[in-house]
């Protein structure tokens, strides 16, 4: 006989299920309210496991016992303060073996749930669901197989994150929320939202309709109570809409299709099982659909894209802990902060500055023109989100009032903390820091923005290299969450530490780089983008080139990230890598020529959430395409070349010990890159495709770590 049991984690962490009677008002009757609740602090979420679900299912068998005998009028499931739930145990996903226990951790969950879907309809007596906190994955499953549902106002995120990272909405997601807010947003929720990680807030998830009721956290179980008590009693209707019909539902889906076969392909079975549930919920019955969700949970959990994506996921959970960063006590406290330089990365990171670490930023550059240009930006920023509602009228005020700019160096004296963000020229940037450190105090910590150059020559002719440390953020510098700290030859423990303080307080994940050329990400990003131009300079077509990388599932094809980093930039860069790491960064006359010519090297997307197509017309710059002749490599032989050339750069990063380990090169490949979780980053990508053994005779990573176990 087949295996079918499905083993507890061994570090679950059980959820349990207490249940407590609650006296409804206005004579309704009694509501049996389940908590969940692991007994631990908020800064340990309730997570399903199988110990967990099993007791969540013997709960609800007992309170089902006690409506069928009619001593309770509802049931009500909350969680403890702040969470629901997180979702499921993802160790424990991780931990299980055979497809045939896979499929019992669906039916695990759909056994427990349906007791909450069919219990009115077997006895009569409603379930509410009281939303108090976080509730992802299976945590908002449990809500949706409820009749009813309530959400707190400072719940912190609700949504169906599974497709994000390799699985389904496997404990009735997939069939209930189409019903419940209709087939479009049940595409969102489900496919749309999770791609850009962005959960609902407690607000949309009412206005959609995924609960039903929004009240305040202050007094949240009490008005939740009382609305339940009125539902009971027929005071309060919920209206249901009906079922969107079939050619509204065929022609949702078609269209969601043809955007997941444009932007996703081939390249991760997820978003496309998804969909396949989504298309067969309007006229499965309830017990064909969990079946459904059953087998394409299971056939999920059992692909390397699920583990990759799962290691992706604890990888950027991990990341607020820097591998190798200082004791944080001796980072030096900053009370001012200036930014040399006033153009757009500049007025980005004084922004930044202003907003999340409360101090007074003073931005400098040559003339005044430059520097009205960067207040202007600070303040028109400020206006539009505050105009959006992201920021409230005071605090953009008070980040407007905190930026100010001058033309005068003396006005760093006073700072802290100075960040240079000057133009990428090893010449300018040493005599920025010379300038610098006549005027600044001797313990004022110097950082530069630089994305390539070395810090460490930068630093070489100062009398105090030790205060130079490299802080590389990223453009847009608000959204992109990666920094790279760049640890320069006599950068001291106090300037890291200070450097990781501060990225620590902007939000962001910091991981440390050794001083090497391009450090991590750009080393990378444009050695691939330098294999894609020198493909075209060998006779591939532009087009095919520029797709021959849609097998990863990248977030945009490679001459839409060279317009994103800006073709000059890329140029600057690949110049650079090459002048330092030598002929395996490949030369580009044509991409130097586009550059000259300030030729657009993309065109306008076709739609909206579609790939920018390549310009057809930067063709000329390389010459004449010779598809099919001997040695001009195709779609596959770019896409092998890229892999080949990643692998062998890789292995020389981990031996430079540009970082510790591969996972720091995944964390900043996803972090930095948009490298998709269901990759793992890269190294797990070049693990299962087989590359890391063939070019280098070794797995970055042990067996089993970001794939399923041989």
């Amino acid at each position: 006989m087949p295996e079918t049991t499905t083993p507890a984690a061994p570090t679950e962490r059980v959820t349990h299920s207490l249940v407590r009677d609650v006296r409804l008002p206005g004579g309704a009757g009694v509501l049996a309210l389940v908590t969940l609740d692991n007994g631990l602090d908020h800064t340990k979420p309730n997570t399903l496991g199988p110990a967990g679900m099993a007791e969540l299912k013997a709960a609800l068998e007992a309170v089902r016992a006690r409506a069928e005998a009619g001593e309770i009028a509802a049931v009500g499931v909350t969680g403890k303060p702040y969470f629901v739930a997180a979702g499921a145990d993802l160790k424990g996903i991780t931990s299980v073996g055979s497809h045939a226990q896979a499929v019992e951790l669906g039916r695990m969950g759909h056994a427990a749930y349906t007791i909450l879907g069919d219990l009115r309809a077997a006895t009569g007596v409603p379930t509410f669901a009281f939303v108090n906190g976080l509730a992802l994955g299976g945590g908002l499953e449990v809500a949706l197989n409820c009749d009813y549902r309530t959400v707190a106002s400072d719940a912190a995120a609700l949504g169906l994150p599974e497709t994000g990272i390799g699985l389904i909405p496997g404990w009735g997601g997939a069939y209930l929320v189409p019903r419940l807010v209709g087939v479009e947003k049940a595409v969102e929720v489900i496919l749309t939202r999770p791609a850009a990680n962005k959960p609902y807030k407690p607000a949309e998830a009412l206005q959609i309709g995924l609960v039903d009721a929004q009240f305040d956290a202050a007094d949240f179980l009490e008005q939740s109570i009382i609305w339940a008590a009125k539902v009971v009693t027929g005071e309060i209707e919920v209206p249901r809409r009906e079922l969107d019909p079939q050619p509204v539902w065929d022609a949702v889906v078609g269209a969601a299709k043809a955007q997941l076969d444009a932007v996703v392909g081939a390249s991760r079975p997820a978003p496309g099982r998804a969909l396949e549930l989504i298309a067969a919920a309007r006229n499965a019955t309830k017990a064909d659909a969990f079946a459904a969700e059953d087998q394409a949970l299971a056939d999920l959990v059992m692909t390397d894209e699920m583990r990759a994506s799962i290691y992706a996921f604890n990888l950027v959970g991990g990341g607020k802990k820097p591998i190798g960063a200082p004791d944080p006590k001796l980072a030096r406290p900053i009370t001012r902060v200036g930014v040399v330089g006033a153009g757009l990365m500049a007025a980005q990171m004084a922004f930044l500055f202003a907003q999340r670490l409360g101090v007074p930023v003073v931005m400098r550059d040559l003339d005044q023109d430059r520097v009205d240009k960067g207040l202007a930006f600070v303040r028109e920023t400020a206006e539009k989100l505050a105009s959006r509602g992201r920021l409230t009228p005071d605090a953009a005020a008070r980040i407007v009032a905190s930026v100010s700019g001058t033309t005068d160096i003396e006005e760093f004296a006073t700072c802290d903390f100075v960040i240079e963000a000057v133009t990428e020229v090893m010449g300018l940037k040493k005599k920025v820091f010379a300038e610098l450190e006549g005027v600044i105090s001797p313990e004022t910590i110097l950082a530069t923005n630089t994305s390539a150059l070395s810090v460490t020559e930068m630093a070489a002719d100062l009398a105090h290299p030790e205060r130079v440390v490299g802080i590389h953020f990223f453009n847009p510098v608000a959204q992109m969450p990666l920094v790279e700290v760049i640890n320069a030859e006599h950068t001291s423990d106090e300037a890291l530490a200070t450097a990781f303080a501060v990225t620590k307080k902007l939000r962001k994940t910091a991981i440390m780089s050794a001083d090497r050329p391009g450090f991590i990400v750009n080393r990378l990003l444009l050695l691939v983008m330098g294999q894609v131009v020198d493909a075209i300079e060998g006779g591939t077509p532009v087009e095919v080139a520029d797709r021959a990388l849609a097998p990863l599932g990248l977030p945009m094809p490679t001459f839409e990230l060279t317009d994103l980093v800006g073709p000059a930039v890329a140029q600057h860069v690949l110049t650079s890598l090459r002048e330092n790491l030598g002929d395996r960064i490949p030369a580009s006359a044509g991409l130097a020529k586009i550059v000259e010519d300030g030729t657009r090297v993309v065109l306008d997307a076709p739609a909206k959430g579609l790939p920018k197509p390549v310009n057809p017309a930067i063709q000329e710059y390389f010459g004449p395409a010779r598809p099919g002749e001997p040695g001009v490599l195709d779609a596959d032989g770019v896409l092998d070349s890229v892999l080949t050339t990643l692998t062998t750069e890789i292995g020389i990063m981990l031996d430079e010990g540009v970082v510790p380990g591969p996972q720091q090169i995944d964390l900043a490949m996803i972090l930095g890159a948009g490298w998709g979780f269901h990759t793992g980053g890269i190294t797990p990508y070049l693990d299962r495709t087989g590359y890391s053994e063939k070019v280098l005779g070794r797995r970055f990573l042990p067996d089993g770590v970001a794939n399923v176990p041989a």
